[in-house]
C-alpha cells in the first residue's frame, strides 16, 4: 500500500499536468467497481467539467472539478494512474502498463479530455476505485470523517500530535502509528524509520512514552517524510513517481529492509521482526 510520500508524489505530478483540462467522457472497462458512479451524475457533473485542483487527504487523491464535485481516488494495492498526451508520466504499480499500449488488460476506466489527452486508471488487482461525489460533501466521507490529521502541515504540533495518541494508551506505539485515525497517512515504511530514528522500541505501550519522546518521534516522522517526498518515495518494490522513474528513499532508509546490516548508530545488526502484524525492522541496541 502506498504511504503518504508516495500518494503526494503522484498528487503534485498530476497537478503539473491536468489541471486546466476538460474532461469530455470517461470508459469503464470491466470492473465496474472501479468507477461506481451513476450515469446521469457522470454527465452532468463531470463531462464538460474543468480540472482547478488536485489534492491529498491521506492516502486518498482528489480531483476537483469546477462542477464542484470531485474525483476521490484510491489507488490501493496495485493503482496506476497514467498520463497520455503531448507529455507522457506513469504513477503507480511499475508494471509493463506504464509504457506500454493502452488501454490494456489491467485499465479500469479511461477519462478523456477536449484536447484527446487521457488519463487511464490501471488496477491489476481491481481493489482500487474512483468514485464521483459532490464536493461539499467530501469532509462528511466516512474514511473523511475518521482519518487523523495530516502529519506534515505546518499548524500540527508536536503538543497535538502527542494529543492524538492518547486514546491508544494501552497499545504498542508501532500499532498507535500505523492507525490511520491517530495521524494519517503512516505506514510501516516510515513508521519504522521514524521509531529508529528517535531510538524508540516498536513495542512501547504508548502509556509509556513520555512528552519528551514524543516530540522526538514527531520530528523524526516528518523529517522521513518530507525527505521521502524530495526522493519520490520509496517504491517498497511497486511504486513508482510521477515521471515514471522509481522513487529513491530506500537509499536514504536507516533500518527498514536492512535487516542483517549493521545500524548505522551503533554497527549492531538490524532484525526484523513480527510486530503490530507488520513485519519490523529495528536495531536491538539502539531500540531496547
Amino acid at each position: 500500500m502506498p504511504e503518504l510520500p508516495e500518494v503526494e508524489t503522484v498528487r503534485r505530478g498530476l497537478a503539473e499536468y491536468i489541471i486546466g483540462r476538460t474532461i469530455t467522457q470517461a470508459t469503464v472497462y470491466d470492473s465496474p467497481k472501479s468507477f461506481p458512479n451513476h450515469t446521469a451524475e457522470v454527465e452532468q457533473f463531470m463531462q464538460g467539467a474543468q480540472v482547478v485542483a488536485v489534492r491529498r487527504r491521506a492516502k486518498v487523491l482528489l480531483i476537483d472539478l469546477s462542477s464542484d464535485y470531485t474525483l476521490v481516488i484510491h489507488l490501493k494495492m496495485t493503482g496506476q494512474l497514467v498520463y497520455r498526451g503531448e507529455e507522457v508520466f506513469g504513477a503507480g504499480h511499475p508494471s509493463d502498463s506504464l509504457i506500454g499500449e493502452l488501454p490494456d488488460r489491467s485499465t479500469r476506466v479511461m477519462l478523456e479530455f477536449a484536447d484527446s489527452s487521457r488519463l487511464y486508471f490501471n488496477d491489476q488487482r481491481k481493489f482500487g476505485w474512483i468514485k464521483l461525489i459532490a464536493t461539499p460533501l467530501v469532509p462528511s466521507l466516512a474514511f473523511m470523517q475518521k482519518v487523523g490529521p495530516e502529519p506534515l502541515e505546518a499548524d500540527f504540533t508536536p503538543e497535538q500530535f502527542a494529543t492524538r495518541f492518547a486514546r491508544r494508551a494501552r497499545t504498542n506505539i508501532k500499532a498507535a502509528l500505523l492507525d490511520q485515525t491517530v495521524v494519517a497517512g503512516v505506514g510501516n515504511i516510515y513508521a519504522d524509520e521514524s521509531l529508529w530514528g528517535a531510538k524508540m522500541s516498536p513495542k512501547r505501550l504508548v502509556a509509556n512514552v513520555t512528552p519528551a519522546e514524543f516530540a522526538l518521534l514527531y520530528d523524526e516522522l516528518r523529517a522521513v517524510m518530507n525527505l521521502a517526498i524530495e526522493k519520490g518515495g520509496s517504491t517498497d518494490k511497486n511504486y513508482v513517481n510521477a515521471e515514471g522513474k522509481r522513487g529513491s528513499y530506500m537509499d536514504f532508509a536507516r533500518v527498514f529492509r536492512r535487516e542483517g546490516q549493521p545500524c548505522p548508530r551503533c554497527g549492531t545488526t538490524i532484525e526484523k521482526i513480527k510486530w503490530a502484524g507488520r513485519g519490523t525492522h529495528l536495531c536491538p541496541v539502539c531500540q531496547k
